[in-house]
Formats: C-alpha cells, structure tokens, sequence
C-alpha cells in the first residue's frame, strides 16, 4: 500500500503520531535535543488525557522557538524553515480531520527536507510520485525516509497505542541519521 493510502485509511492516533514521527525526525535541523517531543508522544498513549496536546504542543513550540515562523524565514535555509512550519501547523486540538491534513503535510516535508539534504540526486520531479508509490531511481535517504513513514503508520495501524513504543523507535533512528547528515554537511561548509 502506498504511504498516500495509508494516510487516507489511518485513524487520529495513526495520523498524530505520522506527523510527530514526522517532526521527531527532522527536530536535529531545529537544534532540538532527543526528547523535546517526548511529552508529545506520551499523550498518545492510552488513558493520556487528550485535551492537554493543546498545552503541549504550545510548550514545544515555545522551546523551539517557533512562535515566529514568518520572521524566521530570512534567517534560515529551506529545510529548517520546512521543519519550523511543520510544528507551527500542527493542530492544536487532536481530531482525525485536523490531523490527517496535518499528518500529510508533514508527510510531504519530511520528504522534501531529506531530499533537500541528501547529496545523491534524486529523479523524481517531486515527493508526490514517491509518495504514491513510485519508487525508481530515488536518493537513498529520501528512500530510508518514505519506509520510516511507512512503517510508523503501518506499526500503528496494527498495534494501535501498543505500535508507539516501536514507532518512537523507528523515529529516533530516523533523527540520528539526519543529525549525521546535518553534521556532515556543516563540516563541508
């Protein structure tokens, strides 16, 4: 199943957490350290009280320093910039609506950040053909990053709130790798 289908047929906790993996993975380019988004992740949990993600994402935002994503534009490249509005668009109450258009956008520059970072060309016109499934000649961490997208909505699809400990997995695994990219390529500049 592509990961475009499998974002249409997620519930609200499979969308939240494909989103945050989403973020989780991307928050090197930020400067967050490994557990800023971790209160996050803990209210997808069952019995977490939903109504404190409002809260949350707020204080996370706030140490991220993401209230002013526009005036930040200047100062940053594409990427980090990418990451900064995925957080500012996360919705601030979890309903499936909300969170699906979230969880696609977020889908979609996760993507787009590691296509952006990775050295080896990538030969499609845009994420959206690797999204629906199309998969020749794509860059090796564009390819790591569309299965880790994959698996976090597979994992919870099948194991709902039981999925999140191996998605959280999966996402840190992620962020180490674009932390090395991200260090590598300062090291180049």
């Amino acid at each position: 199943m592509s990961l475009v289908e499998l974002i249409a047929q997620a519930d609200e906790r499979g969308l939240v957490a494909s989103g945050l993996a989403c973020l989780d993975r991307c928050v090197p380019l930020l400067g967050g350290d490994d557990e800023v988004l971790r209160p996050l992740w803990a209210n997808l949990a069952d019995g977490a009280e939903t109504g404190e993600w409002g809260a949350l994402l707020d204080k996370t935002r706030a140490q991220l320093g993401v209230a002013d994503v526009m005036d930040a534009e200047y100062l940053e490249d594409e990427a980090a910039l990418l990451v900064r509005r995925m957080l500012a668009a996360a919705p601030g109450v979890r309903s499936a609506a909300e969170a699906r258009v979230w969880a696609d956008g977020c889908s979609v520059a996760s993507l787009q950040i590691h296509r952006l970072l990775d050295p080896a060309e990538d030969g499609a016109d845009s994420v959206d053909s690797r999204r629906a499934g199309r998969t020749e000649g794509m860059s090796p961490l564009v390819a790591a990053e569309l299965r880790r997208q994959i698996t976090v909505l597979e994992l919870l699809a099948e194991h709902g709130s039981g999925g999140l400990r191996r998605a959280l997995e999966v996402s840190t695994e992620g962020r180490r790798v674009l932390r090395a990219v991200v260090s590598r390529r300062a090291r180049q500049v």
